[in-house]
């Protein structure tokens, strides 16, 4: 799980700051956190380790990346109904001992505004939005997407 959402991450963002740096343009670099970035869940330590390790790097590349007009956030997503997500339905059901539906409701969407699934698109306006920003006035920032599942 580390290697994935933060080795991968730490190795991909000094490929395209190198890139970023030599072309002079400065850029945005986007990381898909989660509100376990921020929030912890049972069943989940190293997924939550891995996230968290995420706003930290956001941070230090906003700070930096700051001279070379190189910006840096994290996206954080509640739940999307993916197929990641559909498969651990069961899982939490069977290791939770409640039903499926139960999963979805009292787990995963309980603490929503709404009950409802974050979209993809929801998180896709998100990074467009990120993408777009013209300036450093947004860097080193999480945006969470979750219903309201986790306030800040």
């Amino acid at each position: 799980m580390i290697a994935i959402h933060l080795d991968g991450a730490f190795l991909t963002t000094r490929a395209c700051m190198r890139a970023m740096i030599a072309a002079g343009k400065g850029g945005s670099v986007i990381y898909m956190g989660s509100v376990h970035s921020h929030e912890a869940s049972p069943l989940k330590a190293p997924y939550v380790a891995a996230k968290h390790g995420l706003l930290g790097l956001a941070k230090v590349v906003a700070k930096e990346g700051a001279k070379d007009k190189i910006r840096a956030n994290v996206i954080c997503p509640g739940f999307v109904r993916t197929p990641l997500v559909d498969k651990q339905i069961p899982e939490q059901a069977k290791e939770l001992g409640i039903s499926e539906a139960d999963v979805i409701k009292n787990v995963m969407l309980k603490d929503t505004v709404d009950g409802e699934f974050t979209t993809v698109q929801d998180v896709a306006q998100t990074a467009i939005f990120l993408a777009s920003f013209g300036s450093n006035a947004l860097t080193g920032q999480s945006i969470i997407v979750s219903h309201g599942w986790c306030m800040q």
